[in-house]
This record gives structure tokens, C-alpha cells and sequence, in this order.
């Protein structure tokens, strides 16, 4: 799915067709949520290599532009993809090896974060992916990840043909899906996609509120898997790993309340309090940084930390009201170097 990504898709596109697979194998859609960039006109250029291009006459969102791209499919195994990343040569073979094995459903590729040594990008970002990936490879080991890369995973063409709520996320949901239906889903360790960092702490603000709030949407929408009874070690994983991060920023909001109680007696609750305060200055900082060196890692790490938090009371509030976000605007980050 592609919304106004004239500047990327072409590299996108050649990267995807000098994957290692054989060509014959491989069926190449794009589909443009009514781009307006000229996005579709350098698809086309492509139609002779075998790329399609299916347009939304309406921009309706990523998850509208996934439904309605299984009514082209012919394949036995969908991979979806991000525009704004690229693909290890070897990723595409990796992930369909993973379906050898019966009894998995989804396998999700192993994000990589890179930016240019230039960049502003925030090194944080890149510490919370890599612990991610940690914890995928933990959760592969004992039967099943409860969430997939949404710049790269793939799925069972019988798991991917259902339509979703648009508001709601498909990479996600299809690991749910997959568990409704009887199939666990896998992390694979050599499906290797970089991802370009954010830019910006406002970007990756703006990216993360409307992840989780999609996430939330799609939790309560497969809601019974959080049964254990019914579901066993996989609705503690999912309890824990998804809805228990996502509670994080109100405990860490009434831990803030009490530190800020208990300060006024206890000199180790007033350390812990002018910690917090550095914490939201250095956000404050980042978020206002302008210039075109990168952001110096002491303030990165705890600027991401505390955006990260308040995306998540934001993603919350938006839940509560109501306000989904079918409708997405691309994280716009920097082209791909080669610093990790």
C-alpha cells in the first residue's frame, strides 16, 4: 500500500524485484490509496516487469488498501511491505521457508533500524526496535509472537483473505487471526528489513499515536484471545507483552503523582522527581531541535522514553473518544544509508 511515496517507490520497487526468487514465483502489487504525487505514474513504468498497480479512486487508508488487495492475489503466501523500506536480497526466501512448518501461520521479518551518520534520526528508536526483536525471538522459541512487523511480514493466503475494520491494523490482527484459526506465528531471524529512523521526534510522536491507537482497536476487536482459559500461555504473552505495554504511561503517570507527594518528605523521591523533570526537558528539547546535527544520544534516549509515554495516554484518549485513524499519513523518514 502506497499513499504519495513518488520519492521512494522506485528504489522500493527495484529492491523488491532483485529479491532472491525466482521471478516466475512472484506476483508484484501496488496499491495506491489515490496518491496524488505522481506516485502511480512511476508504478506504471513497471508494468512490464510485472508490477501491478491497483488505485483507490478514494483515500479510505492502509488497512482499506490491504482489503482490497487479495481480490488480485494469486499466491499461496502474501508478504506486505512498506514503501519507505528495503528488503535483505535473501528476506523473501527466509520468511516463505518459515511455512514449511504447518502449523505456522504468519511469519513476521526481523526489522533492522539505519539511518544516515548524518541524520537527525533518534538513536533511541533504535534501542526499543532491537529490544523488540529480542523479545520476538524469546516469544518464537516458546510457540507463538503475538504481533508482526508491519513493514514486512507475510501470511497464509486463506489467513489473509478476511476483510478488517479499516481503523483497525492488519499486520497485528493477522497474528490474531492466525491464533483464532488454530496457527501459531513466527519471527524470522534472517527476513532482514531496514527501517529508517524517524526524522523527527514529532514524526515519530505523530507514528506512534497512531499505531496505538490502531493496536488498542485491534486488541478489543479479537478481545477473546485475552481468555486464558480458552487460550492458555498465548493470552498471558498477549496480555503481556501488548496490553500490559500499553497501560505503561498511566502507571507511569500516577508514579510521577506519588513521587511528586512523596517528595515533599523523602530525598530520594525528590533524585527521582528532578529526574523526571530532566526527562521531560530533554523531550522538550528534542521536540524543538532544529538543527541539522544529529541529536546528541543524552538527550535522544529519555526525549524518546517520554514521547513514547504520552503518545501512549494520547493513543488511550483517542480509544476512548472514539476517534479513529483509518486514514494514515506516511511516516516520511530519511532515505536509507548504511549506518546501523
Amino acid at each position: 500500500p502506497v499513499y504519495n511515496e513518488a520519492a521512494v517507490v522506485a528504489e522500493t520497487l527495484e529492491a523488491i524485484l532483485a529479491l532472491d526468487y525466482p521471478a516466475s514465483q512472484l506476483q508484484v502489487l501496488v496499491i495506491s490509496d489515490a496518491s496524488t504525487d505522481g506516485t502511480d505514474a512511476i508504478v506504471e513504468t513497471f508494468a512490464s516487469r510485472g508490477v501491478q498497480l491497483v488505485r483507490q479512486d478514494e483515500r479510505r487508508g492502509k488497512t482499506a488498501a490491504e482489503n482490497a488487495a487479495w481480490h488480485y492475489l494469486d499466491g499461496e503466501i502474501i508478504l506486505c511491505t512498506d514503501a519507505s523500506v528495503r528488503l535483505e536480497k535473501g528476506a523473501l526466501r527466509a520468511l516463505v521457508a518459515e511455512f514449511e512448518d504447518p502449523t505456522v501461520g504468519v511469519a513476521s521479518g526481523r526489522d533492522v533500524s539505519v539511518s544516515r551518520m548524518e541524520s537527525g534520526a533518534n538513536p533511541g528508536e533504535s534501542a526499543y526496535v532491537g529490544y523488540e526483536m529480542w523479545i520476538r525471538d524469546r516469544e518464537t522459541l516458546v510457540g507463538s509472537i503475538v504481533g508482526a512487523s508491519g513493514c514486512l511480514y507475510a501470511t497464509r493466503a486463506e489467513l489473509h483473505r478476511h476483510v478488517l475494520p479499516e481503523e483497525l491494523s492488519r499486520d497485528f490482527g493477522a497474528v490474531l487471526h492466525a491464533r483464532m484459526h488454530g496457527y501459531r506465528s513466527v519471527s524470522s531471524r534472517n527476513a532482514i528489513c531496514f527501517v529508517p529512523r524517524s526524522a523527527s521526534l514529532r514524526q515519530e510522536y505523530r507514528r506512534k499515536v497512531r499505531t496505538m491507537t490502531r493496536g488498542l482497536g485491534t486488541l478489543f476487536h479479537y478481545g477473546r484471545l485475552l481468555d486464558p482459559f480458552r487460550y492458555g500461555r498465548f493470552s498471558w504473552m498477549l496480555a503481556s507483552h501488548k496490553l500490559a505495554r500499553w497501560l505503561v504511561p498511566w502507571a507511569a503517570f500516577a508514579s510521577v503523582l506519588v513521587i511528586a507527594v512523596l517528595a515533599r518528605e523523602y530525598t530520594i523521591a525528590r533524585v527521582a522527581l528532578a529526574a523526571v523533570v530532566a526527562g521531560c526537558a530533554a523531550a522538550l528539547i528534542a521536540w524543538n531541535w532544529r538543527s541539522s546535527r544529529p541529536l546528541p544520544k543524552a538527550l535522544a534516549t529519555p526525549a524518546f522514553a517520554v514521547c513514547g509515554l504520552i503518545a501512549g495516554m494520547h493513543a488511550w484518549l483517542r480509544l476512548f473518544i472514539r476517534q479513529s485513524a483509518p486514514v494514515w499519513e506516511p511516516t516520511r523518514r530519511d532515505r536509507l544509508g548504511t549506518a546501523p
